[in-house]
């Protein structure tokens, strides 16, 4: 038999890996002040299947574009059942790119992908540096593209933050990582 996680805690848990990951190891200098001026959208998708889940995605791409980022400048799109398998989820990336498409959205809002088992092209699984996009559950980030330029200004050699992102990863390694103390999630699989 299964069991579900509520809701409450899968938020929770995403609070908890942006503030020690994301915010806490600066792997996105961009990610704070909306966070903690509370301007970042945790919304969860029940859908049963992917048509679903894209329709779920619609709404919210609808929604970011049409509330000012003073209130809401950035939502994370959780599904904490569909995509356990991380090239399912992948698969549904072109998808999701068409949606920001098929909404007019395009140069306004891009998709950045986060997956508790997100592993990098030509990367072995259990590589560090795929850490930089672990989730502690699927997740897509609906971005504003005006936002990431305004970040981009104010932080100098922003193109040079995935390299710091994997050296200081690589410095902490696994058992840094394990430090953390990040909520673990099981897969399908292992829930049997």
């Amino acid at each position: 038999m299964t069991t579900t996680t509520s809701d409450q805690t899968i938020i929770e848990h995403t609070r908890q890996w942006l503030e020690k990951a994301v915010i806490g190891l600066n792997l996105c200098p961009f990610a704070k002040a909306p966070y903690i001026k509370n301007r970042v959208r945790i919304v969860l998708s029940h859908a049963k299947h992917t048509d679903g889940f894209l329709e779920d995605l619609d709404r919210e791409l609808l929604y970011l574009a049409s509330v000012p980022a003073e209130e809401i400048e950035t939502s994370l799109l959780i599904h904490p059942d569909l995509y356990d398998d991380f090239l399912k989820f992948n698969d549904i990336l072109d998808f999701a790119e068409q949606a920001v498409l098929d909404n007019d959205l395009e140069g306004i809002i891009q998709i950045a992908p986060f997956h508790p088992q997100f592993q990098f092209a030509g990367t072995d699984p259990d590589d560090i540096s795929n850490y930089t996009n672990r989730s502690p559950y699927p997740t897509l980030h609906l971005i504003r593209e005006e936002s990431i330029s305004k970040a981009v200004e104010a932080i100098p050699d922003a193109a040079q933050i995935f390299e710091r992102n994997i050296r200081v990863l690589e410095e902490m390694g696994h058992e840094g990582w394990q430090q953390l103390k990040l909520p673990q999630t099981e897969t399908r699989s292992e829930k049997g």
